[in-house]
Parts: structure tokens; C-alpha cells; sequence
């Protein structure tokens, strides 16, 4: 696995030659947005399959990858989260490579991972909350998100 990590980030996160610095930006991007929802797996001590699901078809989507791209990528954000201190690493290169609107569907996601076992602990409303706040999401825009993200994954959606 972590030969497959390696050449994933080669390939997608570093600046290879023919790579061009908003390519390679945009790949840090995609990397700290698969850092946060995952984080966000391991808000209540406990990952959850549908946790999981949900990350993967929310990092496939957004950033329309294959299934192999959206595996490796997960598996490069798991490492970086599990050598980071702070949020800050992720939360900067949003805060600089993304729009508002872009953050607010980041916020919803992460709401979407939280709600994917239909119940919300503590921890979890403090680490989606946290990260809205170092991305310089409005409140209106957080609840609206957690809104959002609850009444669709009531529907059955994710």
C-alpha cells in the first residue's frame, strides 16, 4: 500500500516535469479536502462504513475521479491525517485555493459524513464547527449546510 501511496503522490500531489504549479495546487487541493472529510470519520472514535462510503463517492464526485483515483487519494489523505498536528495544513490551502461557495459545500460534506449514521455526537458538531470557522464560513452558512446535509441523508441520499 504504501508503494501505491507513493506513486500517487508522484503522480498527482508533486511537480513532476510537464506539471504545472496549478495542476499540482489543484492536487493539494483534492488532497486536503479528502484529509478533512476523513478527519471528520474519526470525530466520534468510531469509523463507520457508511462514513467511509460517503467520503469516497463525495471525493469521487466533486472531483470527478475514477474509483482506482479516489481509492488512492483516500489512502494518501488517511497518511497525511495520521502524521498531522492541526488542521491548519488543509484548512489553509482551502482557504487559499477555493471560493466561498466551494467552502460551503466542503461544510456540507462534512455534515454528511457526520449524519451518515443518522445520529450526531458532540465531538462531531465540534470538529465540523472548527473546521467551518478556520474556513471563514459564515454561522448562516454552516447551519444552512447542516440543514441541508441532515434532511438529505434522512431521504436516504449520500
Amino acid at each position: 500500500m504504501i508503494e501505491s501511496i507513493k506513486r500517487f503522490f508522484d503522480r498527482k500531489i508533486r511537480q513532476p516535469s510537464g506539471v504545472t504549479a496549478r495542476e499540482a495546487t489543484e492536487q493539494a487541493l483534492k488532497l486536503a479536502t479528502a484529509a478533512l472529510l476523513i478527519e471528520a470519520t474519526r470525530a466520534d472514535r468510531s469509523v463507520k462504513r457508511r462514513e467511509q462510503e460517503i467520503v469516497a463517492s463525495a471525493v469521487r464526485n466533486t472531483f470527478g475521479l475514477s474509483p482506482e483515483e479516489t481509492e488512492e487519494l483516500i489512502a494518501l489523505a488517511e497518511e497525511e491525517v495520521d502524521q498531522s498536528v492541526s488542521f491548519y495544513q488543509f484548512t489553509h490551502l482551502i482557504n487559499d485555493g477555493f471560493s466561498l461557495e466551494q467552502k460551503k459545500r466542503l461544510v456540507e460534506l462534512l455534515w454528511r459524513v457526520v449524519f451518515a449514521d443518522r445520529e450526531m455526537e458532540k465531538h462531531e458538531e465540534h470538529l465540523v464547527r472548527r473546521i467551518a470557522d478556520l474556513l471563514y464560513v459564515p454561522h448562516k452558512d454552516f447551519i444552512r449546510a447542516k440543514l441541508k446535509a441532515k434532511e438529505e441523508m434522512n431521504r436516504g441520499g449520500g
